[in-house]
């Protein structure tokens, strides 16, 4: 049951017909973990945070730069040479009491990932700015039916899917980018990126791992969203799975 404190917390979110007291029960007994601090993970913990999610683990071996500030907003310029994943717990305990927050110091590898998912997190949220790693981090929510919100940016463009590749009509990542996507694209720190595009992106795949654990409207999965922000035109395609994906064929059912 939520407390009066909690009741009045998230008397927005539960005054709406479609989350209501079920649904915020939901998000309180739900983990997500957040893959990457950064610019687009900066909302997502926030969001998700400030939205009752009952427990949080932050994975990030990075530490904030003063070049960080102009978009990861979780930070302030005295956490400069503090560990990301860290400075961004500590700030979750201080928004919202009632949310368990866990930083990881370390890089996603092969080697870290079976202990990342012990736990059964209902969610996981990749804003990570790498393809090896998002493919891993993938392959792995695939491999053990962990939906996965992924999230990307660049200059002023965003992309944000969602997939359960399990399940008999829905891609997985690799159904989308395929097994050898390539991996000569620009980082931020080499083309840039405006802050407010992470900001947006951020927030909505703070909304598609919320609308996962609490359903509500229309399911996300399987559709890819590509946000253009230099022309302001969004566009959402929906992607089918890929009946020779060597990822997602052998687990549907």
């Amino acid at each position: 049951m939520l407390g009066p404190d909690e009741l009045a917390r998230y008397a927005r979110h539960i005054v709406l017909q479609e989350i209501g007291g079920s649904g915020q029960l939901r998000l309180a007994r739900a983990h997500v973990l957040v893959i990457g601090a950064g610019g687009i993970g900066s909302p997502v913990i926030q969001y998700l945070a400030a939205a009752g999610v009952g427990r949080l683990t932050i994975v990030d071996d990075d530490r904030v730069d003063l070049s960080n500030l102009q978009r990861q907003t979780l930070f302030v310029t005295t956490d400069i040479g503090r560990p990301k994943a860290e400075a961004a717990a500590e700030l979750v305990t201080r928004l919202n009491p009632h949310v368990v927050a866990h930083a990881v110091v370390a890089r996603v590898g092969s080697e870290t990932i079976g202990a990342l998912l012990e736990d059964a997190p209902s969610v996981i949220v990749d804003g990570c700015d790498n393809f090896d790693t998002r493919l891993l981090v993938a392959d792995s929510a695939l491999a053990r039916r962990i939906p996965l919100v992924s999230a990307a940016v660049g200059r002023f463009e965003g992309q944000l899917g969602v997939y359960r590749g399990w399940e008999a009509d829905k891609p997985c990542y690799r159904c989308f980018v395929g097994d050898a996507p390539a991996r000569d694209a620009l980082t931020c720190a080499e083309e840039g990126v405006l802050g407010p595009v992470t900001g947006i992106v951020g927030s909505m795949a703070a909304l598609e791992a919320i609308r996962q654990i609490a359903p509500f409207g229309d399911d996300s999965a399987g559709r890819l969203m590509l946000l253009d922000f230099l022309s302001l035109r969004f566009r959402t395609l929906a992607l089918p799975p890929d009946p020779a994906c060597r990822a997602c064929g052998a687990t549907r059912g």
